[in-house]
Formats: structure tokens, C-alpha cells, sequence
């Protein structure tokens, strides 16, 4: 009971002599740069289209992967996944992962946050494709998406970007970016297609079944980032299947 009283005079007394205030003004000042720091890393460092995407629906900005790596880079954190849950039932073609990402200071060892992500055989993406050959396609968007999520949390990035691409913002929030791709997008979405060895018959015939246009230049900057993103998922699914091959 006497702590109890002594540590709620202290409290007392720090409030009415003005140190509460003073360590609560220094205690925004910092969060305030480091706000800035980060706006400042996301305009010099950081390449729109690739690091992060505007989508339609979505009031703030979409980090990806990239991004989120190249984060974790500049701030000193090195990352553990783990998948914590998985469904695997290869006779009825379902699959679903749920994984878990703890990022670590580089230098002091403490962990600094944890991320949760998962991703399944019935969503969107998955249903033209042959999902037995995206298992693992499956199992790495879910790691990008607990990876994301842990590097949002431990830098308290979520004033910039949006948590994620299921909860949508207010409809009064919603910004739809019609302008077209830019310059840097179209040079990505090409250096992906020579990557993966696309032809250029096949690469506009996913253009056009998905966004209705002939050329990537016709692509919006919104489709553009969507573009890139599904190439991205292409890339990892063939160099998977080409390490699987080389592995027998």
C-alpha cells in the first residue's frame, strides 16, 4: 500500500511540476520524426509500381514485398517465418497456410514485431491455374503477407500504408487512380516478362483477359501495379518449378 501511495505521489508530482508534459512533448517530437523519416524513405527510396502500388479501393498506398524487404534493410531487421497452420489434401485440390513472421533487431537481438498471413487454393488468383502446380506459389503469399504485416506493425507504418487488400476504406475515402502507368512500371512489366520468358503473345493475352486492353501502355497506373504484382507471382512459381526439376 505505501508503494502504491509513493508511486502515485511521484506521478502526482511529475504531472503538477510539468515533467509529464515535458517527457510527453519529447515522446511526439520523435514519433513525429520518424514519421518523417519514413516519408522521406518512401519518396527517394522507394519505386511506385514495384515497392508499393495504389489499387482501386483503397485510400493509402499498398506496400508489397519488395518494399517491405527493402524496409527491413534500412531499418536493421532481419526476419524468421514459420508456418504456424497448413491444409494440404491433395485429392481435393485444397490447400490453405497460415504463416507467422518475427522481425529482429540486427544488433540487439530484440524482437521488434510480429506478423500473421495466410493465403488459400479457393481465392482469385488461383482459380485459372492449375492449383497443384501453385502450392508453393500458395505457401509464399502467405509468408509475403505476414511479412508485410510485421513490418507495418514494427514501424508503424499503417499512417502510409494501407494494412492490407481485404479491409476496404470508407467509400467516402476511396481514391481511383485513372492516370496511366508510368515510364517505370512499363520498363518492370518488361524486364519481368524477359525473366520469366513470356512471349509477347502470351503476355498480352493476359492484358487483355483481365483488363481489357491491347498494350501495356494502355494499362492504368493502378492495373499496371496489379500487373507487376501478378508477374512477381509467375516469376516465383517458375523458378520453384525449375529447382524442383533440377532437385530430381
Amino acid at each position: 500500500m505505501k508503494k502504491y501511495l509513493k508511486a502515485n505521489t511521484e506521478l502526482l508530482k511529475a504531472v503538477t511540476t510539468g515533467k509529464w508534459r515535458k517527457r510527453e512533448t519529447a515522446i511526439t517530437t520523435s514519433l513525429k520524426t520518424e514519421q518523417s523519416r519514413m516519408q522521406d524513405f518512401l519518396a527517394n527510396e522507394m519505386v511506385e509500381g514495384i515497392d508499393y502500388g495504389h489499387f482501386q479501393n483503397y485510400s493509402k498506398a499498398v506496400l508489397l514485398k519488395p518494399g517491405a524487404e527493402k524496409l527491413c534493410n534500412a531499418y536493421g531487421l532481419s526476419k524468421l517465418a514459420e508456418v504456424i497452420q497448413r491444409t494440404e489434401n491433395w485429392e481435393l485440390g485444397v490447400f490453405s497456410y497460415e504463416v507467422k513472421v518475427v522481425l529482429i533487431d540486427k544488433k540487439s537481438g530484440i524482437v521488434e514485431a510480429e506478423g500473421i498471413g495466410s493465403c488459400n487454393s479457393k481465392e482469385g488468383l488461383f482459380k485459372e491455374i492449375d492449383v497443384y502446380n501453385a502450392v508453393n506459389m500458395i505457401l509464399k503469399t502467405a509468408k509475403k503477407r505476414a511479412l508485410v504485416d510485421a513490418v507495418l506493425s514494427a514501424l508503424g507504418a499503417t499512417h502510409l500504408f494501407a494494412l492490407d487488400l481485404v479491409s476496404l476504406p470508407n467509400t467516402s475515402e476511396i481514391e481511383v487512380a485513372l492516370d496511366p502507368a508510368t515510364e517505370r512500371q512499363l520498363k518492370a512489366i518488361f524486364r519481368i516478362v524477359r525473366e520469366i520468358g513470356l512471349s509477347a503473345e502470351l503476355a498480352k493475352g493476359l492484358m487483355q483477359e483481365k483488363y481489357r486492353v491491347n498494350t501495356s501502355k494502355d494499362l492504368s497506373k493502378v492495373q499496371a501495379s496489379d500487373f507487376i504484382q501478378d508477374l512477381l507471382h509467375l516469376r516465383d512459381a517458375y523458378k520453384n518449378s525449375e529447382q524442383s526439376l533440377e532437385n530430381q
